[in-house]
């Protein structure tokens, strides 16, 4: 019977330059079905407690799921994961595009990475073969340049490339993957532990198109969401503007992070709307492979802030990050940062918090133009914020201070600055804020990454599917709790919304699927039968869920975290100044309180945090408690 899947995971040693190939078997790839599982079982079986996340001991996995490589809307994503250098626990991110489509029509399942090369080299697949290859040549290059010459060297214009840029080869703890040239897996410093293997690049080439066991359901489910998005009957405003529109609306609400989240009031705030934008500096719209959302957007911007095309268009979050959050109102400046960072490989997320961070620092005393290189980095400086994206990547000045984290920058910057550092497991908030989307509040303390809003749900129960590309009705429908939420409410019925919707985003972390393609809980179902062939349940694509944001959770508790980490920054307890959150700020009780409901709920023990061994056989991961602390 024809499949989703192949059985092969391809496993490369740098250190000695060997490639070998496993199968791991048909009931390994049903429980796991990818992506996070993959790489927590990985994580907690090969990489030794307390091991240096830039060190040869660290796994770098890629791992694709049941999905993967299907002409789908919305499932061309894989998810990449090793030990995080930002926050030394467990590090994941997803990205989309065209690499993991390119790698299972290669013949492959996932690559795990381990030990480190003496010089720089790149990996080469093709169609069941791969091998190891010189990349001085790229070395220093940004990903565009180092794209180009892969392409021209092989011979294979099609070729698809998952790459660091300079960021990921200085270490910078927040370095990203890229795939291809504007899809990025972001979060948690994945590109430094790729640079510190000294692997640049890899490059897949793959002709071996997959049918999955039952194609002609494959083609009519993909068929009617093709034809959703086109009559304008689902995600319509992610397909005809991308993340990023009605920022206007945002600023209202007080979801939209303004100077550092500490301001609720951002007058300019709709001239950065897609809606806004696009007209005058877009030139259309791109997506990943068989999508027919096609959210991407691509800009091209001449003149003083002229950022090269091939790089796309700012998201929603660099939009925020680099632009609100930095009090930049310039979308030129944004979409200029926005390249920068794509060509030289940073997270903007925790590239445009870091300057956030310091430009408060700045404003009060803390730093002085000495620190900044001469740049008066006051909140709103667009110029000095694009060359601290310049310092960062190439760690220089303070930019070397900051490429190491939020931590340890306060840790130099100085105590008083401490309140200046808006994150979670030394992972910066993403765009949305917690003291607006209640459940946010949960998500981000509890994430296993650190704050992360792909994690969990925006506000359980209370997400546009239009707008946002979210649909949490199957999911909370399936459970039982669909009627709506109150934003202000942290009670258990929040927090039972919460953990589920925290699973099923989980469950589409190890298919991997796209949130933005709205997929009901049962069409995945529908779709993951007719992908193997086997009776998959709504109930066990749950419980996929649940065991990979489990298994994390083992993962950071044996690397030394404790529920003393599941906290978020202290600015979140207060209100913002000015805007519709001025009398805002969470109930510190109320959310520990939440945390603790959390834990049971999770079947995790109440007061530690810590998995129950009987959860973990209930999930069929017994093995996993070896690893618990003792």
């Amino acid at each position: 019977m024809a499949r989703s899947f192949h059985n092969k995971i391809l496993r490369v040693n740098l250190t000695t330059g060997t490639l070998t190939v496993e199968e791991p078997g048909a009931v390994f790839l049903r429980r796991t079905m990818g992506g996070w599982n993959i790489i927590a079982e990985v994580l907690l079986k090969e990489v030794p407690k307390g091991a240096d996340p830039l060190g040869p001991e660290n796994r770098l996995v890629f791992a694709p799921g049941l999905l993967t490589g299907l002409a789908v809307s919305g499932v061309d994503r894989n998810a990449v994961g090793a030990k995080s250098p930002l926050t030394g626990g467990f590090g994941a991110a997803e990205v989309g595009g065209y690499w993991g489509t390119e790698l299972k029509q290669a013949g492959f399942d996932g690559i795990i990475i381990e030990g480190a090369s003496p010089k720089p080299v790149y990996l080469w697949i093709k169609d069941g073969v791969a091998e190891l290859r010189d990349a001085s040549a790229y070395w220093g290059k940004p990903t565009k340049e180092t794209l180009e010459g892969l392409q021209a060297e092989l011979g294979e214009r099609r070729l698809r490339a998952a790459m660091i840029g300079p960021a990921g080869e200085n270490l910078v703890r927040f370095a990203n993957i890229m795939s291809g040239l504007y899809d990025a897996a972001g979060r948690t410093g994945l590109g430094a532990v790729m640079g510190s293997k000294r692997l640049k690049a890899i490059a897949v080439r793959g002709t071996q198109r997959l049918e999955g066991a039952d194609p002609e359901r494959i083609r009519a489910l993909a068929r009617s969401m093709a034809q959703g998005v086109a009559a304008g009957e689902k995600a319509a405003g992610m397909h005809k503007w991308g993340t990023g529109a009605s920022l206007a609306d945002s600023n209202l609400t007080g979801n939209l992070p303004i100077r550092n989240f500490r301001d609720g009031e951002f007058p300019k705030a709709a001239e950065l709307g897609a809606e806004v934008f696009m007209p005058k500096i877009g030139t259309g719209m791109e997506g990943c492979y068989a999508c027919a959302v096609r959210c991407k957007k691509q800009v091209k911007v001449e003149g003083k802030y002229a950022a090269d095309p091939a790089y796309g268009g700012p998201e929603y979050e660099t939009i925020g990050a680099l632009g609100s959050a930095c009090g930049v109102e310039d979308i030129e400046a944004i979409s200029k940062g926005s390249a920068l960072c794509n060509a030289w490989g940073l997270d903007t997320i925790s590239t445009g918090m870091a300057i956030a961070f310091a430009m408060e620092c700045y404003e009060n005393g803390l730093l002085t133009m000495e620190d900044t290189g001469g740049w008066d980095l006051r909140f709103g400086n667009a110029d000095a914020m694009l060359a601290m994206i310049e310092q960062i990547a190439f760690r220089k000045g303070l930019g070397a201070v900051l490429a190491d984290g939020l931590d340890k920058a306060v840790g130099k910057i100085g105590p008083q600055s401490a309140f200046y550092a808006i994150q979670v497991k030394n992972q910066p908030y993403p765009m949305h804020e917690p003291r607006f989307k209640r459940a946010l509040a949960i998500a981000y303390a509890l994430s296993p990454t650190g704050a992360d809003h792909c994690h969990a749900l925006h506000d359980s129960g209370m997400v546009n599917a239009d707008e946002d590309g979210f649909q949490p009705n199957g999911v909370l429908r399936a459970m039982g709790i669909l009627e709506p939420l109150a934003v202000e409410d942290l009670s258990a019925r929040k927090v039972r919304a919460t953990l589920y919707s925290q699973y099923n985003q989980m469950a589409n972390n190890c298919i991997p699927m796209c949130m933005f393609v709205p997929w009901t809980l049962q069409e995945k179902v529908d779709l993951l039968q007719a992908a193997t062939g086997w009776d998959i349940t709504a109930y066990e694509l749950i419980k996929v869920g649940e065991r990979a944001m489990t298994l994390a959770r083992v993962f950071n508790m044996r690397e030394g975290l404790t529920a003393k980490d599941d906290r978020l920054a202290e600015r979140s307890f207060g209100p913002t100044i000015g805007g519709a959150l001025a009398n805002g700020g969470i109930d510190r009780e109320l959310l520990q309180e939440a945390i603790h409901t959390y834990y049971v709920m999770a079947g995790w023990d109440r007061e530690t945090g810590v998995p129950t061994p009987e959860r973990l056989e209930e999930l069929g991961v017994g093995w996993a408690k070896e690893y618990l602390p003792k």
